[in-house]
């Protein structure tokens, strides 16, 4: 009963951005307000570590007009060709200003199982001095509260080669040892990767990423055997159009 009615609030949250985006779309139709759609692949990397060698892959779709755009982020690890984290977002996105927009919709976590779903609040934008926000709210099913704040700056030693710093921070309101979840500060992600524009919309890069578990979360994982710290080179790709 309770994992249909977490499927039911999934399902409604999706409709209902869906809904505002295409009436929105509707009154915006203008050759001054042209339909414009742009495919990200953020990060395609494998993650040198001890052990097995995890390969990740972030990336965002939007679709839409200026104002009124429909996003889908994805977010996945697989180890051992196999899945340990799988997310998927889907959002309607509304302008508030010239650099920020505010996203409403639903998240889905297939991977770590149980899966789990969470209704998105989420602020997105570019704040002083040209660092990239983007700050969410996650509402779960069973009071489940989640935080998520990233952000990530470019440095540009030239046109074409460029350092981006990147962090994520999440944090969550209540204990969840199905998923490995613990109540207050979760978890911290923090990279450093140097891309090589060859064209604009393609660039390998090579870099490092560090990450620890904190608190519950901490325990958790110590609970399973797994590691509460990890730094890992990392070697990809960085792609759009």
């Amino acid at each position: 009963m309770k994992r249909s009615i977490r499927k039911s609030h999934f399902r409604a949250v999706g409709v209902i951005a869906a809904t505002i985006f295409v009436c929105n779309a509707a009154f915006a139709g203008g050759k001054d307000n042209p339909f414009l759609t742009m495919g990200k692949l953020d990060q395609f990397e494998v993650r040198d570590t001890e052990g097995d060698d995890p390969q990740v892959l972030e990336g965002e779709f939007w679709a839409g007009y200026d104002l009124n755009k429909l996003w889908l982020k994805a977010e996945a690890e697989r180890v051992d060709d196999e899945s340990e984290e799988l997310e998927l977002q889907v959002l309607y996105s509304r302008a508030i200003s010239a650099f920020w927009n505010v996203q409403v919709g639903g998240r889905k976590d297939f991977k770590p199982e149980p899966d789990r779903d969470w209704g998105v609040i989420a602020l997105k934008g570019l704040a002083p001095y040209y660092f990239e926000v983007d700050a969410s709210l996650f509402l779960g099913g069973a009071g489940r509260t989640g935080l998520r704040l990233e952000a990530e700056y470019e440095l540009l030693f030239t046109q074409r080669l460029i350092l981006s710093p990147e962090i994520e921070v999440n944090a969550y309101g209540h204990n969840d040892r199905d998923t490995g979840v613990g109540s207050g500060l979760a978890d911290i992600e923090a990279g450093l990767r140097l891309r090589y524009e060859i064209r604009r919309e393609f660039a390998p890069y090579l870099g490092v990423n560090w990450s620890k578990k904190y608190g519950n979360t901490a325990d958790f994982a110590a609970a399973h055997g797994e590691d509460i710290e990890d730094t890992q080179f990392v070697l990809g790709i960085r792609a759009w159009y």
